[in-house]
């Protein structure tokens, strides 16, 4: 059905959109937090940076798109993929209701899980759960692509947060000491002057991080959608001026990502971002610690290059896992006592509940399509 296929791409841009506003605090939640920029400043540079971001590779998409659910198992059809997207949509919408700061890469990996379980009625063999392959970073598969990160990135983070940090300290305490002019430049004024700087830089590098991993999510969504559809004969009489959904042969042939979707989502990425995600941004950048501009600095370029190594690897990582532990490794450095663990604990908790809770949601959504004859 060709309007389903339609349904099915608006609803993944309107997940695009919520992602680009329940993201939003992940790139300039620290930025806002520290009085560098003023929050419509901080959400324009996001937006921007968001847009370029996602016009670039599509390593992650093809992830999404071919490498987590088994096509020879079960259909991967208009249906499948449209509960999947709600399952995210819903679980999002409830984290950032609550302030949470949660995944919207996982709640959509966890609902195209869910979905395609119940599409395969409860056979596993449906997803993709490991191809190990040498090197390492090349293994395909649930387990290598999205769990193993889940762990291992946020780990990253927080200790490449907590090197940064402590890099930073050590070199400007050593100007401390050496007198005369680098003594002067050690002082609080001018390293919250420097820092202010540079933390428009890094806060543009993690929205750039961000729009290259979580945009291309979406992309993959989409292009799964139109390529499933058109394998069907759905796009087969398509009105000329819908002619541009008919994925290209190389879409066909190799996964690659048409032009037009790569824009699509970015721009709507870009909208989802400046209308701001305010609760998220008090999380983050207020309850979880105190943050100056050096802080923010070594947080947002320590997650940054974190995202940016899986993006380029088409690794599916949460930029909301990676920013909150580096904020924490920041935190860390500074004294142990200066993270708010009490909101640490809330915000693991939504980590880990991400993927069962819109797996779970994406899967009674499609058991109640197949109930009314929908499936």
């Amino acid at each position: 059905m060709l309007t389903l296929a339609l349904i099915v791409v608006l609803a993944a841009l309107v997940f695009e959109y919520i992602n680009g506003f329940h993201d939003t605090a992940n790139s300039i939640a620290t930025v806002v937090a520290t009085k560098v920029l003023t929050p419509m400043q901080a959400v324009g540079l996001a937006a921007g940076m968001n847009l370029v971001g996602a016009l670039l590779g599509t390593a992650v998409a093809k992830t999404i798109s071919s490498g987590l659910i088994d096509a020879g198992v079960v259909d991967v059809g208009s249906q499948l993929i449209l509960c999947a997207l709600l399952g995210g949509i819903i679980w999002n919408l409830i984290t950032w209701w609550l302030g949470l700061p949660s995944s919207s890469s996982h709640a959509l990996i966890g609902g195209l899980v869910g979905a395609a379980l119940a599409a395969a009625h409860n056979n596993f063999g449906a997803i993709i759960w490991s191809q190990p392959a040498e090197p390492l970073y090349k293994s395909a598969g649930l387990l290598w692509k999205v769990i193993v990160p889940m762990v291992s990135s946020p780990v990253l983070g927080f200790a490449a947060g907590f090197l940064v940090m402590g890099l930073l300290f050590f070199i400007i305490s050593m100007m401390a000491r050496s007198g005369g002019w680098l003594a002067r430049l050690a002082r609080p004024r001018w390293v919250n002057g420097f820092f202010g700087k540079a933390q428009i830089a890094s806060a543009a590098g993690m929205g750039f991080a961000h729009g290259m991993n979580d945009a291309q999510k979406t992309m993959g969504i989409i292009a799964l959608t139109l390529v499933s559809a058109q394998a069907t004969g759905t796009m087969d009489n398509l009105p000329g001026w819908l002619g541009f959904l008919h994925p290209s042969q190389a879409a066909l042939e190799h996964g690659d990502i048409d032009l037009w979707i790569k824009i699509a989502c970015a721009m709507v990425m870009a909208a989802g971002t400046a209308a701001g995600g305010w609760r998220i941004i008090k999380t983050l950048g207020h309850k979880l610690v105190k943050l100056h501009p050096i802080h923010g600095f070594a947080a947002e370029t320590s997650a940054a290059s974190v995202i940016l190594a899986a993006s380029s690897l088409g690794i599916p990582v949460s930029t909301t896992h990676n920013i909150s532990a580096a904020i924490m490794g920041v935190g860390t450095a500074k004294r142990l006592n200066a993270i708010k663990w009490g909101v640490v604990h809330k915000m693991i908790w939504a980590w880990i509940l991400t993927i069962p809770m819109s797996g779970g949601i994406a899967y009674v959504l499609f058991q109640l399509l197949s109930a009314v004859g929908l499936t």
